[in-house]
């Protein structure tokens, strides 16, 4: 087997409350996850699973354990790592091409043209290569997470962190995004961690399945999606896909009712 690209080891990570007491959000987890592969991460809210996409990207250290990309223990932000939010952060004051290329402004001061020429690229794989002189109150919000993709991709990093990135929007256009990013990941393929409160979701995007544990949180149970790729919206029609839906969905339920 080859060694992993992402890596936990006997993580922990405990905040700090208000008065001083620790309070342990996660407790000796323990992921290994391959080149270019497609992860999600579901839990009850509340349970530590966007603190784990933070220790990965090195925003913040765990308590205890070892978190390592490509064998390097991780100990601050590092450039193969792009980064989706619920939200898209957009800045009012830029067009669509200036918030897709603001990464390299913020980095470097400047945006030079290969760089531009890069954004618009990005523009192009997002399908929205016509609106790179728009503001972002122009746009959708669909259109607007699609702008957050690209601009996570400028560097072309190797790792892209999604954290419930298609949360905020409507059923239909969170369907359309989940497409979208298929069709983006095929393309460019990526190692993905994916975030999110959707089972169906998880099931047509991921290839493994991590659900997570109540507070403080450990990985409960693995699942291996074994659906075929490429996926699509008939993927959700056949009968597997409701039948794992329904298994997940009591595992997750029977247990924390249980605890």
């Amino acid at each position: 087997m080859p060694a992993p690209v992402i890596s936990l080891a006997g993580v922990s990570h405990a905040f700090t409350a208000r008065d001083g007491r620790p309070i342990l959000a996660l407790d000796k987890i323990d992921i290994a996850i391959a080149r270019h592969e497609f992860v999600a991460v579901i839990g009850p809210s509340g349970c530590g699973k966007s603190t784990i996409l933070r220790l990965i990207a090195g925003l913040i250290r765990p308590t205890r354990g070892i978190v390592e990309i490509a064998g390097a223990r991780v100990t601050e932000p590092r450039d193969e790592i792009g980064m989706v939010f619920q939200r898209p952060t957009l800045l009012p004051w830029f067009d669509i091409l200036g918030n897709v290329t603001f990464p390299a402004k913020h980095k470097h001061g400047r945006v030079d043209a290969a760089t531009r020429e890069r954004g618009r690229e990005l523009l192009e794989l997002v399908g929205l290569a016509d609106f790179a002189s728009k503001r972002p109150d122009e746009l959708s919000g669909g259109m607007q997470q699609r702008v957050a993709i690209a601009r996570s991709l400028l560097h072309d990093p190797e790792i892209l962190l999604m954290d419930e990135p298609f949360s905020a929007l409507d059923a239909l256009t969170r369907d359309e995004m989940s497409l979208e990013l298929l069709r983006i990941w095929t393309e460019r393929p990526k190692t993905v961690i994916f975030v999110t409160h959707s089972i169906p979701e998880a099931l047509l995007l991921a290839d493994r399945i991590l659900v997570m544990s109540p507070r403080p949180a450990h990985i409960r149970e693995a699942i291996e999606v074994p659906l075929d790729r490429p996926r699509g919206l008939e993927t959700m029609t056949v009968p597997i896909f409701n039948e794992l839906a329904n298994d997940i969905r009591r595992k997750i339920f029977s247990r924390t009712l249980a605890a």
